[in-house]
Order: C-alpha cells, then sequence, then structure tokens
C-alpha cells in the first residue's frame, strides 16, 4: 500500500526523511518535505494542498483544521502535534519602541499572517484572556490570503496588505506598531530593521505561561484523509506509531554533544529539561485535550469556528482511545 505524509524539516522529522522511521509491513511510506510559507524540497503550500487532497497525511495548521472540522471538509486527525510554539517569543516592535506591555497594543497597528494562522490565533487569544488586551481593539494587519474562508466579528479591523509587502519595512516605516509572526521577514532577522521583543524576558514568560497552563501551545496536528482513515482504520494508530519511533530516535540526537552547531546545544537540551519538569511534547487525545480545549475557546471567540463539536470529533475514532 503507497501512503504519502508531508511534513517539514524539523529535527523529530529527521528520522522520516533518513529512512530510520519503520512503517507497518506491506506500507510504502513516501515522505515529502513540504514547507508551507517557505519553499523545501517538495515545494510548499502544505495546508491548502492537504485541503485539495493531494497527501494522505500531512503536518497541518490546527487553526485551519479546526475550521475545516467545523465544515465538514474531508479530514480526520491523529493525536500527534508536529508543531508547538508559545506566542510571547514572537512579539516584535522596533527597537526604539515606546511599547513594552501587550497592554500598550490596544488600538494600535499589529501586523500577522493571517487572521486564522495557529500562531495569529493563539497571539490574539492569550491578548484577551491572558493579558486582558481584547484583540478586538486592535487594527490588524494581514500578510497572507486565509485558507477557509470566514465571516469576521462585526466591528473589528482588518486590512488586507497589498501583496508582497514587508512587514519589517512597515514597522520600520511607523505603519505597524508591532509584529507577531512565527517567521519575521529578512528585513528584520538581518538587523536591516532594528528590533526587539516586546516582552523584556520572553523565556521567563513563556516558562511562567507553562507552569499555569501545563502545556507547550499545539501549532500543527497531524491530518489524514477522511475517506482513507474510514478504509483503513488501522493507519491512525500506525502513524502515532511510527511518530513514537522518529521522537525516540531525534531525541537520541542530543548524546553527542556536537550532533547541534550550537557550542552550547546538548548543555542547553539538559537545562531545558530541567526547567520544564516533564515531556512538553506529549502525544495522545487524554494528555492534549486541555490544551486543544483552550484553542477551540480562542477560535469560537474568535468567530473562525461556530460548530458544537468536542475535541473528540478530531481525531479517527481508532485513536480516540489515547
Amino acid at each position: 500500500m503507497d501512503i504519502t505524509i508531508a511534513l517539514e524539516r524539523y529535527d523529530r522529522h529527521f528520522p522520516f526523511f533518513d529512512g530510520t522511521v519503520k512503517p507497518p509491513a506491506g506500507v510504502n511510506l513516501r515522505v515529502l518535505q513540504v514547507g508551507q510559507s517557505a519553499m523545501a524540497r517538495d515545494g510548499k503550500d502544505r495546508h491548502g494542498r492537504m485541503l485539495k487532497g493531494e497527501f494522505d497525511l500531512a503536518e497541518f495548521s490546527m487553526s485551519t483544521y479546526l475550521m475545516a472540522i467545523d465544515r465538514n471538509l474531508p479530514l480526520t486527525g491523529v493525536p500527534v502535534f508536529p508543531r508547538r510554539l508559545f506566542s510571547a517569543g514572537l512579539f516584535f516592535v522596533r527597537a526604539d519602541s515606546p511599547l513594552r506591555t501587550p497592554a500598550e497594543l490596544r488600538g494600535k497597528r499589529v501586523a500577522i499572517r493571517s487572521f486564522q494562522t495557529t500562531l495569529s490565533m493563539l497571539a490574539k487569544g492569550d491578548l484577551k484572556f491572558e493579558y486582558g488586551v481584547p484583540w478586538e481593539d486592535i487594527h490588524w494587519l494581514l500578510e497572507a490570503e486565509e485558507k477557509i474562508a470566514f465571516e469576521p466579528k462585526p466591528g473589528i479591523t482588518i486590512e488586507t496588505l497589498p501583496k508582497g509587502s514587508d512587514v519589517g519595512l512597515l514597522l520600520d516605516a511607523g505603519r505597524a506598531d508591532a509584529v507577531i509572526q512565527p517567521h519575521p521577514p529578512h528585513s528584520m532577522t538581518s538587523g536591516q530593521v532594528p528590533i526587539r521583543r516586546l516582552f523584556a524576558d520572553p523565556d521567563a514568560e513563556e516558562l511562567r505561561y507553562f507552569k499555569k497552563y501545563g502545556c507547550f501551545p499545539i501549532m500543527h496536528i497531524l491530518a489524514i484523509r477522511k475517506d482513507i482513515a474510514e478504509r483503513e482504520p488501522w493507519l491512525p494508530g500506525a502513524a502515532m506509531e511510527m511518530y513514537a519511533q522518529a521522537r525516540a530516535i531525534s531525541a537520541d540526537y542530543f548524546s553527542d554533544p556536537n550532533w547541534s552547531s550550537l557550542a552550547f546545544g546538548r548543555r542547553y537540551y539538559e537545562r531545558e529539561k530541567a526547567m520544564f519538569g516533564t515531556d512538553i511534547w506529549p502525544t495522545g487525545l487524554a494528555a492534549n485535550r486541555k490544551n486543544l480545549e483552550r484553542f477551540m475557546m480562542y477560535s469560537r471567540d474568535q468567530s473562525l469556528i461556530r460548530g458544537d463539536f468536542a475535541v473528540d470529533d478530531l481525531f479517527a475514532p481508532s485513536v480516540r482511545n489515547t
């Protein structure tokens, strides 16, 4: 049986790319390296291509996935979450900006990738429910088209930027007050536009957030075509097993102190494990239920989803008891 899986180039996916993950007997696993906004070996626009049914399984936007389930699109899920991010460390302002706290973003112009991008959804939800800054009071500047159409909440200000806009240059020119993005443009990362993070100590803020909520926020889920999951109900569980193999293999990479090109890579790995004190990348539904419930609350508040469905409905029946 031939199965295609589209993944981003993360360390935890190397075992898929180099063939050290062993698929079940009788499965010919074709692993594609597909970026989302950036080009990878096998192209980009992974989420859009998965919505068109191009892959059997794919790493997929958590926010867009919730919208797909809400609209009964032909996808279902596997409780494997290949990408996670905190929002706090991804709030950027100009180096000379007077802005120092989330509260000061009220009424400001803030650039995000798209309204439904998962980090955007998380950041808007965190602003409102964690920092007391209603996202409705911010002027949102959007770079990219939405993957799935939705009706915005009445009274909010959303402005779609001209195609090709560089949000770093907008920030530099004072046409944006802040940028919240997982992949800031080269103008920002290269130092062309002097920037700093809004939070003075984002590591401490994100660790505080983790200790409060007990989770590392999910960005992506492993999605599977619904027709394949129904025809081959063993496949979602097999996908979880392959991910378990990949995690075990990639976790051992750091046994070599020079595996990473970072000089202090191994010691940083040890410090992070000590700081969090637990596995921050759990798989399975039970270990991620609260994380997912919070995401669904954020999504409903932002009018991205409207239907009354439960966390269990996000997953193929064969893997709900995990």
